[in-house]
């Protein structure tokens, strides 16, 4: 962490700021516009190659019969996994977002890239999957779902969803700008939880608007046969960058190690 992010925290430890929801929301957007047609690309393109890499890895080591029956409707209500299947689930798909991490990184690096008219690239998205980036990503990724996939198990066999859909959603968005941290910030896995949920709980109406409002527009990609979900994604990461613009910034020193 360099000296200008740590002031910066600790000021912001001791005094708050000031965000103005529709220059953050407007700031996202401008951003969206220039990375959704090639991010959206990009994350679909992904998105197929890696689901059809996952499904043919599991046929392989369970038989094609044994999948599509587990894949019945009535087999996939979470209420009806065992231990076992509850806990071999969970833990895949915490993997599974921790290894993807460095893919959100990606996007949210578009959208600096977008607003300094910098060129990026397919392998933008790719370029956090190298040190000292990935370890801290995978960790705190790692960190946060486990601790979501934990709370979760433990209200849903309680049978309370209303109670799992607010600790979700407060989950998210005390975390939402971890990943920033890590990536301008250079900030360590633990080091970046803990800034984001200092930072959002001096502002986390103002941000709960900001994350509420993009979801539901990001939501309307459904609409299209599902494929605009990717195109109306981008809108989300570029959020992630404008919040951390507006409440971190970007000094000489942390452009530099930005763009190298």
């Amino acid at each position: 962490m360099n000296n200008s992010i740590q002031n910066r925290i600790e000021t912001i430890r001791r005094e708050g700021y000031d965000l103005d929801f529709g220059r953050v929301f407007e700031h996202a957007f401008k951003n969206y516009k220039k990375i959704a047609l090639y991010g959206g690309l990009v994350l679909f393109v992904f998105f197929v190659i890696i689901s059809i890499a996952i499904f043919g890895v599991v046929i392989a080591s369970f038989g094609a019969a044994a999948v599509m029956a587990f894949l019945q409707p009535e087999n996939l209500k979470i209420e009806n996994f065992d231990f076992n299947s509850l806990l071999i689930v969970s833990t895949a798909s915490i993997v599974l977002g921790a290894l993807l991490s460095p893919l959100t990184a990606g996007l949210i690096k578009m959208a600096y890239c977008a607003e300094h008219d910098e060129e990026f690239h397919v392998s933008t998205m790719f370029e956090f999957y190298k040190a000292p980036y990935f370890k801290e990503l995978f960790i705190a990724t790692f960190l946060v779902s486990l601790v979501s996939n934990v709370i979760s198990s433990i209200i849903t066999y309680a049978q309370i969803p209303v109670l799992n859909f607010i600790i979700s959603v407060a989950i998210a968005l005390f975390t939402i700008i971890m990943i920033p941290l890590i990536i301008f910030g250079k900030l360590k896995a633990v080091q970046a939880i803990e800034a984001s949920v200092i930072i959002v709980s001096k502002q986390p109406l103002t941000i709960l608007g900001l994350l509420v409002v993009c979801v539901i527009a990001a939501m309307l990609g459904f609409i299209g046969c599902c494929i605009g979900i990717f195109f109306t994604l981008p809108l989300l990461y570029s959020l992630y960058y404008a919040i951390y613009n507006e409440i971190i910034g970007f000094d000489n020193e942390n452009k530099v190690d930005v763009i190298l």
